[in-house]
Formats: C-alpha cells, structure tokens, sequence
C-alpha cells in the first residue's frame, strides 16, 4: 500500500507561487501515474496535472503555462510548481498515485494540503 505525504501549502497573494511537494513510501518508478488532483468548496475534485513513470505529463486547460509537475525519483517526490496564482485556485490539493491498468488498479491519496490565494 502507497502512503502519500504532500506538504507546501498555505496563503498566498494572487499572482504568486506556491510549490507543493508529495512524497511517496516507495519508489514512484514502480508507479504507473502520479498526480495532483484538487477540490474547492462546493465543486467536483478535478485533475490538475498527472506525470507518468515515462515522464508524459498532463494538465488541466486551467492551469497550462501557469503549473508545472515534476518528479524526483531519488527522493520518491512529485512537485507541482503553482505560479500566476489566481483566487480561483483556491483548493485542497491531493496527490495521487495510480498503479495498475485503466480498468484494473489501484489509487493512493494523500490527505490533502490546502492552498488560499487572496489578497
């Protein structure tokens, strides 16, 4: 069983940057997929970015040009750098790790990590 740790979260003015980190209790080369999802008041959690183990990213048309996600696998870390904060980002982000196939596998969350974009 994947146990996942994300930290990095907190307040932040709009058009700034936050960096959350997740890391995992194995390494992430064994993982199929890694990403952030998150989920704000009232709204469906949703997909921000996913990085497979043969580094092919993905991102929400929100957030393009804007998030990055990344990945150590000396350290079993996944990033995702938030720059041009806006409000509308606010949400509890959660990593993810799915391994296994589309209709067979198995998910991994973390607890989650809140991040408040306001002035």
């Amino acid at each position: 069983q994947v146990q996942l740790v994300e930290s990095g979260g907190g307040l932040v003015q709009p058009g700034g940057s936050l960096r959350l980190s997740c890391t995992a209790s194995e390494s992430i080369i064994s993982i199929n997929v890694m990403g952030w999802y998150r989920q704000a008041p009232g709204k469906q959690r949703e997909l921000v970015a996913s990085i497979t183990s043969g580094d092919s990213t993905n991102y929400a048309d929100s957030v393009k040009g804007r998030f990055t996600i990344s990945r150590d696998n000396a350290k079993n870390t996944v990033y995702l750098q938030m720059n041009s904060l806006k409000p509308e980002d606010t949400a509890v982000y959660y990593c993810n790790a799915y391994r296994g196939w589309v209709t067979f596998g198995d998910n991994y969350w973390g607890k989650g990590t809140l991040v408040t974009v306001s002035s």
